[in-house]
């Protein structure tokens, strides 16, 4: 007795001595972390907040990405907030490949009173390997209600890893029969009963054109066509009228005019201002700007936001049209205006 008695206690007392250590080392890990964070915040709580311009009053940008993420990024959600309502911006939607983030809208509104603040989720493998129904179910049910966009697979999309050449398989958004898969469908129900927006991610612009025929079907208002004008994604001028025909809205990434040579993101092939005009010119009235900014290196989204306007406006594009682009339109599908 006395022996297994003297047993357990030398059991015992290793098993502290392993917690103990792995507490002191989790702690240092975690206070390492939180070191580095704060620098972070610190450099944005010092940073100069930019000064009203007249040129940003008013714009929504609902689509970029911003720490935290599983990637590195230029700033993180509440900093950029921060600069973009003091800059004149009416709203902004945060976009992460990985983790939604609606739920950090909410608690950033609570430091910026009267700041537009939304956030969205991807259908990526972080919800399972195919679409996951339950968790837009969720992401609609939210406090505040702030999640105002879901994105059909993006980094997981089928389309992505057949065009990349990446191994394995992704999240599909149809069946062998080239039909949307059921489960498409009732996401863009939860969406329609929402009012949220159902964006097609980095699908096919085959597919892309099914979602927005289905929704159509639907006489669902707030399909998205994502960023038809850059890389594998690019629809032609007839896809992308025959998408707004059916209804949807075509968003354009001023992303595409800023990556290439030179650049941060120099893999990709830059647009010519005339190239992303001409998609502009296309169907104004159903379309809408915004940066996909926010990687390392590149340049900053209001900064950006601002370059895009002067292009369109030295370009004769009408200041009615570029109120449509980037500011009533994007409010119209984040639910700000009728």
């Amino acid at each position: 007795h006395k022996k297994f008695k003297e047993g357990n206690d030398m059991q015992e007392m290793t098993r502290r001595d392993f917690l103990k250590g792995a507490a002191m080392a989790g702690g240092a890990v975690m206070l390492g972390g939180l070191h580095g964070l704060g620098r972070v915040q610190a450099a944005g709580a010092d940073a100069k907040v930019p000064e009203f311009d007249p040129l940003l009053d008013g714009v929504c940008d609902i689509h970029m990405h911003l720490a935290p993420d599983v990637k590195e990024r230029c700033t993180d959600e509440y900093t950029f907030a921060r600069n973009a309502q003091a800059a004149g911006y009416r709203a902004v939607m945060y976009k992460t490949n990985e983790w939604s983030c609606h739920d950090r809208a909410y608690l950033i509104r609570q430091a910026l009173p009267g700041f537009e603040v939304f956030g969205s989720f991807c259908m990526n493998f972080t919800y399972g390997d195919k679409i996951n129904v339950y968790a837009a179910k969720m992401a609609a049910a939210t406090t505040g209600r702030l999640c105002r966009c879901i994105w059909m697979p993006t980094q997981a999309a089928v389309y992505q890893f057949a065009k990349f050449g990446q191994p394995g398989r992704g999240i599909p958004v149809t069946g062998r029969n080239g039909k949307l898969l059921p489960e498409v469908v009732q996401v863009m129900e939860i969406c329609a009963e929402n009012g949220m927006i159902f964006a097609t991610g980095h699908s096919a612009p085959e597919e892309s054109i099914l979602m927005a025929q289905k929704a159509h079907e639907m006489g669902f208002k707030k399909l998205v066509i994502t960023h038809p004008n850059t890389t594998i994604w690019q629809m032609t001028a007839d896809q992308i009228k025959r998408c707004a025909d059916y209804g949807a809205y075509i968003e354009y990434c001023y992303l595409g005019r800023l990556w290439g040579a030179g650049s941060a993101m120099p893999e990709y092939p830059r647009q010519t201002g005339e190239e992303f005009l001409n998609y502009v010119r296309l169907v104004p009235e159903r379309s809408f700007i915004t940066t996909d900014l926010g990687q390392p290196g590149m340049p900053d989204p209001i900064d950006s936001m601002r370059t895009c306007i002067k292009e369109l406006q030295s370009a004769g594009v009408p200041q009615r049209t570029i109120d449509i682009l980037v500011r009533k339109n994007p409010a119209y599908l984040l639910g700000l205006e009728g």
